[in-house]
């Protein structure tokens, strides 16, 4: 009965729940509470080691340079840190592991003293744009931090700081992503960060992106204000608020400067801006104007052929008067299905079965409208009196530069040298000579697309250090030749997954990098560099999304970028099969989310899913498709991102057919019977919430989890449910997670007790099957959590994240903590089993580092306390002893199976052999079985190990 009244407030709870953004003091509070759950963790001992990978980096918000030794810079990159560097990029040191976010804004030093402003929550409104905590200030060069405020801000656009004044600090505060807020704009500290004064405050929907001020007068600023709203279905990047402001004192106060009469763009169409001051009169400004380009007039048709916009207006006469073979050309060349040819389509004309514009639509989706959109796109304007009047310098329009998304660019730099040489950042990075009218590509052929950070040195004409989706690069002759320095393992993971090789290969897909697969065993490191082969390889391109291996041969791959485009990869071969299901001409298109969910059945390898707005299934490898469900979703809504899409499909390893969908507007669908039917059974959840995941159970038929992420609604709050009965209740396992949106739920391949979930703040583990939780990060930050799976026989953990790249654990003492074991004082793991080797303690030359050997004793403790560690031969000779301060929970005593001095005396006593001493002065226990006994909180354990 507790049980089920249990559920019944739950359901109730669930039911009435309304989404609004979480308050900062809540946030704050989450914060304070998972650091207090991570010094309290039963596993805070257990290590998780970062695999990489690097080399394709990350995406960079903002660089921080020394202009007195260049060699030394920071960069902040979006999910994945700050970072520095002394040695011009060749190595990086992290610098915010010990914070609460990885998720960085913008940068700004003051060199001489060491300070260091970090706005927190990335500047780019992007799909995966995470919010911050406020500005964060070091006085040591990034070896401390604390939080200076303005924790509502979410997002910061730029900071500045006075040259002459530590103290004296411009924030610009480009607020919410999601929801309207008031802590948004310019604040000014003049004490620090103690004190924060709001000098300009437009309304709740513009924020302050960009903010600069002329080189040797800190009173003269200038700030480009953006209007925008980001909705999980829409987003509008432009509005009549955005525009650009000055400041004669400091940032006190501001004027206006883009009004009607100023040359510079107004109203609607207004997008976001960005700018570069040369001197106190000469300032620059790109911006993403989203005004639609007017229709050219009078323009001839080329008689190459058609193109998709012919058929939005022709009527049914004019296209049944097309020749065959110029409308066969055109079906062919765009990838119709086979089955879609001149005669066919023309008899369905005619009878009224479709009309010419649905030729049109049939090749529209999310994908083709990023770059078909006709804006004006990217425009530079400049002022040579101060931001009173503005001039437009390009004289024709900037293409294939922002697209239709320029709210994902808009950032401009001057040589601060050469007032007529600028430098633009967009899908390529572009330089002009002659003050923004003409322009020439600078991307290098090891340079990354979609630019966001440049800076451009005043001492040394051409060196330029450059920022971008696939982290940094330098160019010492402007632009013709870059080096690559991506060291860091900032790799913003979308989704991986593992196969059955040995040594197995993790696989992974990362925004805007691609699809990549390499050896969980690969070192990081730079030896790559002497071999020419790097462990890891891309196996495809564009936004990379899920990946599903085939279990009989790895070789095959399921996997594909951005709204569903999905292939089937053959990689002996270098094969590639597009799989994307199509719907019927005349029929509304499929929705397919950015990150499209598919799934090889458990049952049957040859089996995938895909979900769009429907769920699709294959019976050969995607080759043919049939689509086994109505809509899933609450049907879509007005707006121009794809939305009213599946994000999530499991089938459950019980029951071919008993298939789950979520989506993400919020619907948790069921089927028993292979799609024949379907039941909705989120009725009792938040409405509206984006389904995370979905999980059937590998343990029990009938369980079901569930997680919500609210991060859309600017929700942070940790919603995570269980069903015993197929969905007809839930309850939530929630409980002590603190307050974050949640990712990914995975049970344990073994222990059915135990649960992982992945949060946009980190990682935790539950033993009770959900009732209280662990915070499971030692060597891992507070990074987002997008993806877990666990390689089976390995007994590994994979944790893929959105900023720091991809963690492993060690599982396999984990999968065995039971009740039982939980109850007593002390347990000792069984111990492994380690092949003797000569050249333990030695090295191949003076110059390398010594082989050194150790065992892991992995114990659980009930108490925090003091153990005493006696190592014995199998004789019953003391041959070591260690001592070690241990938590409550899993602790770990390294061994590095070493006679102590007075240990090997004993044994020299009764054992006439010649031990060796090793070249680093140990002495290494020979061949034999040992015994370990372990004694503290009131108890003692042994247990054996042997040297083979």
């Amino acid at each position: 009965m507790k049980y089920l009244t249990l559920l019944v407030v739950l359901n109730v709870a669930l039911s009435t729940a309304q989404i609004t953004p979480t308050a900062k003091e809540i946030n704050l509070e989450a914060f304070a509470y998972k650091a207090k759950l991570a010094e309290q963790s039963l596993v805070k001992n257990i290590p998780l080691k970062n695999i990489g990978p690097s080399v394709m980096s990350g995406r960079v918000v903002d660089i921080a340079v020394n202009p007195e030794n260049t060699i030394e810079f920071y960069v902040g990159y979006a999910s994945g840190g700050l970072w520095h560097t002394n040695n011009n990029g060749i190595t990086f040191t992290p610098l915010l592991d010990e914070t609460d976010t990885q998720n960085v804004g913008a940068v700004a030093v003051h060199w001489p003293s060491g300070t260091i402003y970090l706005g927190t929550g990335e500047n780019n409104s992007s799909r995966s744009s995470y919010a911050g905590i406020g500005i964060l200030k070091s006085e040591d060069s990034g070896k401390t931090w604390k939080n200076i405020g303005l924790a509502d801000s979410h997002h910061i656009g730029r900071i500045i700081i006075n040259p002459n004044n530590p103290n004296e600090v411009v924030v610009g505060v480009t607020g919410h992503l999601y929801s309207a807020n008031q802590e948004r704009g310019i604040f000014k500290t003049v004490d620090g960060g103690k004190t924060w004064k709001k000098t300009l405050y437009i309304n709740d929907e513009t924020g302050i992106i960009d903010v600069a001020f002329a080189p040797e007068n800190f009173n003269i600023q200038y700030a480009a204000a953006w209007e925008k709203d980001r909705k999980a279905w829409n987003f509008d990047g432009n509005g009549p608020n955005s525009g650009i402001y000055k400041s004669m004192d400091a940032g006190a106060t501001w004027v206006k400067v883009s009004n009607a009469d100023s040359g510079f763009p107004t109203g609607n169409g207004v997008g976001r801006i960005g700018l570069a001051i040369f001197d106190e009169n000469t300032v620059f400004a790109v911006h993403d104007n989203q005004f639609r380009r007017p229709k050219e007039k009078g323009k001839e048709k080329k008689l190459s052929g058609l193109v998709k916009d012919d058929f939005k207006t022709m009527t049914s006469e004019a296209f049944l008067n097309l020749s065959d073979k110029k409308l066969n050309t055109f079906l062919k060349t765009n990838n119709f299905q086979e089955k879609y040819r001149a005669d066919n389509i023309k008899q369905m004309v005619r009878s009224g079965a479709v009309k010419p514009v649905d030729l049109a639509k049939y090749l529209e989706n999310a994908n083709s409208l990023l770059f078909d959109t006709p804006v004006i796109g990217a425009e530079v304007y400049k002022s040579d009196n101060g931001g009173k009047t503005w001039s437009k310098q390009n004289e024709n329009y900037i293409d294939d530069l922002f697209y239709s998304y320029g709210y994902y660019f808009a950032q401009i730099a001057i040589d601060p040298n050469n007032a007529d040489k600028i430098y633009l950042a967009g899908v390529p990075i572009i330089k002009s000579e002659d003050g923004g009218k003409t322009y020439a590509s600078i991307n290098g052929d090891n340079v990354h697309a979609d630019h966001h950070a440049i800076w451009v040195n005043a001492k040394r004409p051409g060196h330029i250090i450059n920022g971008n989706d696939g982290g940094v690069n330098i160019s010492y002759d402007d632009g013709q030749n870059w080096i690559k320095n991506n060291a860091p393992t900032v790799g913003q993971f979308y989704a991986i997954n593992v196969d059955n090789e040995e040594p197995y290969n993790v696989y992974g897909g990362l925004q805007d990098n691609g699809v990549w697969r390499g050896p969980h065993n690969a070192e990081e490191n730079s030896a790559w560099h002497q071999s020419g082969q790097y462990p890891w390889e891309s196996i495809l391109g564009g936004d990379g999304m899920q990946v599903q291996i085939d279990s009989r041969n790895s070789d095959i791959v399921y996997t594909g970028f951005q709204f569903g485009n999905y292939f089937r990869l053959d990689l002996t071969n270098d094969k590639r099969t597009y799989i994307q299901p199509k719907h019927e001409l005349g029929e509304t298109p499929y929705r397919f989310n950015w990150q499209t969910p598919i799934l090889l059945s458990p049952h049957n390898q040859d089996i995938l899913y895909i979900g769009g707005n429907k769920l699709h299934r294959s019976l050969n490898q995607g080759d043919n498709w049939e689509t086994i469900s109505p809509d899933l979703t609450q049907g879509g809504r007005e707006g121009n991102v794809a939305y009213g899409t599946l994000t999530t499909i499991a089938e459950s390893p019980f029951k071919f057919g008993q298939i789950y969908t979520g989506s993400d507007d919020g619907i948790v669908q069921l089927t028993q019977n292979g799609g024949g039917t379907w039941t909705i059974i989120s009725d009792s959840f938040p409405k509206n919430l984006w389904v995370s995941r979905v999980l059937a159970s590998k343990h029990k038929k009938e369980r079901v989890y569930v997680t919500l992420n609210g991060y859309r609604w600017d929700d942070f709050n940790a919603y995570l449910l269980v069903s015993e009965d197929y969905g007809a209740t839930w309850k939530s396992l929630s409980n002590n997670i603190p307050k974050s949106p949640l990712n990914v739920i995975l049970e344990d391949s073994e222990n059915e007790n135990i649960l992982y979930v992945g949060a946009d703040n980190g990682l935790y583990v539950s033993f009770d099957r959900g009732n209280t939780w662990e915070v499971f990060q030692n060597g891992m930050p507070n990074v987002a959590v997008h993806d877990l799976v666990i390689q089976p026989r390995a007994k590994h953990l994979l944790v893929g994240t959105h900023g720091r790249s991809i963690y492993k654990a060690d599982i396999a003492r984990l999968q065995r903590m039971t009740p039982e074991i939980m109850n007593k004082g002390l347990y000792v793991f069984d111990l492994d089993t380690l092949k003797h080797n000569k050249n333990w303690g030695n090295a191949w030359s003076s110059w390398s580092k010594p082989n050194t050997p150790g065992i892991d004793i992995t114990f659980y403790s009930s108490a925090a306390d003091t153990y005493q560690a006696i190592i014995t031969s199998a004789d019953a000779i003391e041959v070591s002893a260690a001592e070690i301060v241990a938590d409550k929970g899993l602790n770990i005593l390294s061994y590095d199976v070493a006679f102590s001095k007075a240990g090997k005396l004993n044994y020299l006593k009764k054992h006439k052999t010649d031990l060796p001493i090793a070249k680093n002065g140990k002495t290494y226990l020979p061949t034999g079985t040992y015994m370990v006994e372990l004694s503290g909180n009131g108890t003692k354990e042994s247990k054996k190990f042997t040297i083979e």
